[in-house]
């Protein structure tokens, strides 16, 4: 019964997942936007997305990672196409030698991903990159990656194209039962 009752919850479309939960409801309505319009992010808003991205959990609380924050529209170009004025990146890096057998990249990634939730949960759009990583690590200086550290992910920040259905532009998902395993 309790397979058949989550199969039918992972079933429902996009548009009908509500949840009184504000953090669950942003997750399940959220995506990764492809069209913004010209716009600033506030510095509030990318204050509170930064600092979301610190609290983020670490291997042995290490907070390893580093925040780049591009604002200049010409670096942006570099990394993400068609980046309307006002889209913010930030450029999640890590050292390039961790300690310990430490995995900096899943750290940043989850540190990527707790940026990306806050975003949504402004009402801001995001997406989150790895194309551009080898550009922007052939060119640390020009992105101001810190001494000793290399990028691992970009996340891109914008106000969202408020025109744009996100239900029906959305790419499918998978089933959960494509998914999940329970072990009995």
């Amino acid at each position: 019964m309790l397979l058949l009752m989550l199969a039918m919850l992972f079933t429902l479309p996009l548009n009908s997942q509500n949840n009184e939960n504000k953090v669950i409801n942003t997750i399940l309505m959220g995506y990764s936007v492809r069209n913004y319009v010209a716009a600033p992010v506030s510095y509030q808003d990318l204050e509170q997305i930064l600092k979301c991205g610190l609290k983020a959990p670490s291997a042995h609380n290490t907070q390893l990672w580093k925040f780049t924050v591009v604002r200049n529209a010409s670096l942006i170009s570099q990394m993400v196409g068609n980046a309307p004025v006002g889209n913010v990146v930030i450029i999640v890096s890590g050292p390039e030698n961790a300690p310990g057998g430490i995995k900096v990249d899943f750290d940043c990634a989850l540190a990527t991903e707790s940026m990306f939730i806050a975003a949504q949960g402004l009402g801001l759009g995001a997406r989150i990159y790895t194309g551009p990583i080898n550009n922007i690590n052939a060119k640390k200086a020009d992105f101001q990656i810190p001494e000793g550290y290399r990028a691992i992910a970009v996340l891109r920040i914008g106000v969202v194209n408020k025109s744009v259905d996100a239900v029906t532009s959305a790419s499918t998902r998978k089933k959960a039962e494509e998914i999940i395993n329970y072990v009995k």
